[in-house]
């Protein structure tokens, strides 16, 4: 997974729970980093950078649809 980009960072765990099972239906891989960190320790987003979205090269574009469909129409992320 070192060839994965990060696409969006998130401050809070509560805010990717919408966006995870929409990736799963589109069968995009992707990985949040520090996510179980800032689930235990909220506080710990401002140190660790927040919760990093990570894709593929391949997936970006398709990623930064569902993003800014989500943005636009649920305002959750």
């Amino acid at each position: 997974m070192t060839e994965f980009i990060t696409v969006a960072t998130f401050n809070f765990a509560h805010e990717i729970t919408i966006l995870k099972s929409v990736l799963d239906h589109e069968g995009i891989r992707y990985l949040f980093q520090n996510e179980n960190l800032i689930s235990i320790d909220p506080l710990a987003t401002i140190a660790y950078g927040g919760i990093q979205l990570k894709v593929h090269p391949n997936d970006i574009q398709q990623v930064k649809a569902i993003l800014d469909n989500l943005d636009n129409h649920l305002k959750i992320v």
